[in-house]
């Protein structure tokens, strides 16, 4: 791979190149990325969507929204600080008009849509919309679909979603939102369909990125960038590089801020927090500063701050060390797997595991997250293939008039159907999720 195709501003429906030399500086097309993404609704839908603690009644607790505006902050560090370097290996990106801060706007633009395609109430969202298809009522349609269509569905990826929700035509809107392909690149942590699963230990193997649906744009995108061939019988690429960095963000952004919302909510105790995170920071903190503070959400804002300035320096440092693995896809792991303190993130994501994500608050709203999620399914998913079929009931007609009008498109393909009402589905936040579920079994008028 080389930096020159992976730095592509193309767009969807592009019939001439886009030449960095030729871009506004006071707008650059990477900057439009992220405005688009920022001003789309699937994005809005985050500020309702559960990140640790599912619908929350505090007001300092992380949702999806708030998650990836950290995470595109440090993202645009990592690039920034990366690109810096590039450019001094790379002085043919200089002559072509590139600077740091397009790698900054690029790895920006990934990391704030990193979660977009998430459904509703965190990863178990995911996992209820597979296990409706897998061992629910939806478990009919397995005969009616292609295992890859299938797989789609029993395994329902975020990252394929968001993908999807990114780059869906519709009627009147092609492409989706028209991102530059370097920043869908830099998206794609795991370029490849759903099956075969979990073929290697590379990391680009460890999730899927694209469903059957998305096939075509998706490999009109992998082309331009020149990104890597990993499978010649099914559709597997190595990652664009810079999507090391998005990986990076997010892992230090969950890593550390999911323990500190831990820590504010009691659910950690505060010396835990002292003990564990003084290990990361043990050559930057400020002992007197750390107890001149008051508060305890100022002494654990302290430590967050320089817990993630040190993990920002050690992602940089094993980026620009594996630049050449992984321009060649040899780099098989995520980057912060590399790092010296990769002991200490792993005891930091053990406790938060105990303390956090098993939590009886947790734990009570994704098993109602389950139940709603296929209530939704399966009312929407029967509507739409009843109508398909002649056969719809009265009840069915209503339920049809609360969908949307860019999910109603009549198509005879039974897997377009289906992965229209998981899309819709997908993008409720928690709240409305509620609601809908609700009005839909009577419980209110």
């Amino acid at each position: 791979m080389n930096w020159v195709q992976l730095l592509s501003l193309k767009r969807f429906g592009d019939t001439q190149k886009r030449p960095r030399i030729a871009q506004d500086e006071t707008r650059l097309g990477f900057d439009v990325d992220f405005d688009r993404i920022i001003f789309s609704s699937a994005f809005r839908s985050l500020q309702d969507k559960t990140q640790v603690i599912p619908l929350s009644e505090t007001d300092f607790v992380h949702t999806r929204l708030t998650h990836s505006l950290e995470v595109s902050v440090v993202g645009r560090t990592l690039g920034r600080r990366v690109g810096k370097v590039l450019l001094e290996r790379h002085p043919n990106l200089k002559e072509l008009g590139y600077t740091f801060n397009d790698f900054g706007a690029i790895v920006a633009a990934a990391s704030v849509m990193h979660d977009i395609g998430n459904p509703p109430f965190g990863h178990s969202g995911e996992k209820a919309i597979g296990e409706y298809f897998k061992t629910g009522k939806g478990v009919k349609y397995k005969n009616q679909l292609t295992d890859k269509e299938y797989q789609d569905l029993i395994d329902f990826e975020g990252n394929a979603n968001g993908f999807k929700i990114l780059t869906e035509s519709r009627e009147g809107i092609s492409g989706g939102l028209r991102l530059s392909y370097a920043t869908l690149g830099a998206f794609l942590k795991y370029p490849k369909e759903s099956l075969p699963k979990k073929p290697t230990h590379h990391i680009v193997d460890k999730k899927y990125g694209v469903f059957q649906s998305e096939t075509a744009v998706f490999l009109d995108v992998v082309q331009e960038l020149g990104m890597q061939l990993k499978s010649t019988e099914n559709i597997s690429f190595y990652r664009h590089p810079l999507a090391y960095l998005v990986e990076a963000a997010d892992d230090i952004c969950y890593t550390i801020i999911d323990f500190e919302d831990g820590i504010n909510l009691g659910l950690i105790e505060e010396e835990f927090a002292l003990e564990y995170m003084i290990k990361l920071v043990k050559d930057t903190i400020d002992i007197k500063k750390y107890h001149s503070l008051k508060h305890k959400t100022d002494r654990i804002s302290y430590l967050r701050a320089l817990a993630i300035g040190v993990l920002i320096n050690e992602a940089v440092d094993i980026f620009l060390d594996n630049e050449t693995a992984i321009l060649e896809g040899s780099f098989k792991n995520s980057l912060l797997d590399k790092c010296k303190y990769e002991a200490q993130i792993n005891d930091i994501l053990k406790l938060s595991v105990q303390k956090i994500y098993k939590s009886t608050e947790v734990i009570e709203k994704e098993v109602a997250g389950y139940r709603i999620i296929a209530d939704l399914l399966h009312v929407f998913v029967t509507a739409l293939n009843n109508k398909y079929d002649g056969n719809a009931s009265n009840f069915d007609s209503l339920v049809l008039n609360l969908l949307p009008e860019e999910y109603k498109s009549e198509t005879n393909n039974l897997y377009n159907r289906i992965m229209q009402v998981c899309s819709y589905v997908s993008r409720m936040s928690d709240s409305y999720a509620i609601r809908m579920h609700k009005k839909l079994t009577g419980n209110i008028i």
